[in-house]
């Protein structure tokens, strides 16, 4: 197939174009700047220049939805222009050209108010009681995405759960600095079960999504590994393998989620650009479970993770032992 990937410069994106490459698709990708994979042809351009989007749709067949802004914090109406109108604008655009089928790439948090997930499925999407501008405007998006399908333009949400892996810079390179200055707690005591989604098992199901949407279009499917762990565990497990020291002290996780919505809005009124140390949303997922029933999503995509937790640790610590002494994650 001709596939459109965008935002295929982050970490998934990457790992998606690659696969389908290698796949033997004749795959182009969309982004700010240049994702550079071997095989696709690289479209520069943003989801907020409507021009840009209807040139990047052009002769596609698919198109694997990514671009997305993602941050703890920042503006409203930044999060509102890429991941609401500039899913719209995308949708509009693959229906005028004849694209024939679209996956979105969501997040469980659209269905997430806060409170612990334990061995549900994919909830419905709901904007009002998402926590965060990230995770009310992916609400928003996934259900613009989902009233879009059509017979004749089918199309899925898929909901990757925390994809990490060696170059991620959302979750693992994060917990290296924080945790390597000491500034990383665990929240009541790194207890709460937690699931999580190697990159390259996220790519796969994305790209079993696009395979298998005759199946599946008209709904949103959650993806993991299936391997809940203590968050303590994991976050020792991702420390031992860049090369620094374990979380130790504690803070209760109910103080941790109202210091959180107190830094917010510090950060917010001081105009900040930077990640703040801690945010409710941060806290939330710190201390308590949120972990998903896979049963459903592997069966529907005809799919299973072919690297477990502990492999992709490995893995993680084989990237980080190969990097020279004096990179950005070595902190001792």
């Amino acid at each position: 197939m001709r596939v459109l990937v965008t935002g295929a410069s982050g970490l998934l994106g990457r790992e998606v174009t690659g696969l389908l490459v290698r796949q033997g698709h004749a795959v182009t990708t969309f982004q700010r700047r240049r994702a550079g994979v071997d095989g696709a042809a690289d479209l520069s351009g943003s989801v907020t220049d409507d021009t840009a989007v209807r040139r990047a749709v052009a002769g596609a067949e698919a198109v694997i939805h990514l671009a997305a802004k993602v941050s703890f914090t920042g503006r409203a109406a930044d999060f509102d222009e890429v991941n609401v109108d500039g899913t719209r604008r995308l949708l509009r655009a693959a229906r005028d050209a004849g694209v024939r089928d679209l996956v979105f790439v969501s997040s469980p948090s659209v269905a997430n108010s806060g409170a612990a997930i334990a061995g549900l499925g994919a909830e419905p999407a709901d904007p009002a009681r998402a926590h965060g501008d990230y995770s009310r405007t992916k609400a928003e998006a996934e259900l613009l995405a989902l009233a879009a399908d059509s017979p004749d333009f089918r199309v899925a949400a898929v909901r990757p759960h925390i994809v990490w892996g060696p170059g991620d810079t959302q979750l693992v390179e994060r917990v290296l600095e924080r945790a390597g200055r000491g500034h990383l707690p665990l929240l009541d005591a790194g207890a709460a079960l937690i699931d999580t989604t190697y990159v390259d098992n996220a790519a796969s199901a994305i790209v079993a999504a696009l395979h298998r949407i005759e199946h599946i279009h008209g709904r949103a499917l959650v993806i993991t590994n299936g391997e809940p762990r203590p968050v303590g565990e994991l976050l020792a497990g991702i420390c031992a393998a860049g090369g620094v020291p374990a979380p130790s002290w504690r803070v209760p996780g109910r103080l941790a989620r109202a210091a959180g919505s107190v830094v917010e809005k510090l950060w917010a009124r001081s105009g900040r650009s930077d990640e703040p140390p801690m945010t409710r949303f941060l806290a939330e997922q710190l201390s308590t479970a949120h972990w998903f029933d896979q049963r459903e999503t592997r069966e529907l995509l005809d799919w299973t993770p072919a690297v477990s937790l502990d492999d992709g640790l490995a893995r993680l610590a084989e990237h980080y032992g190969s990097l020279p002494v004096g990179s950005p994650v070595d902190f001792q």
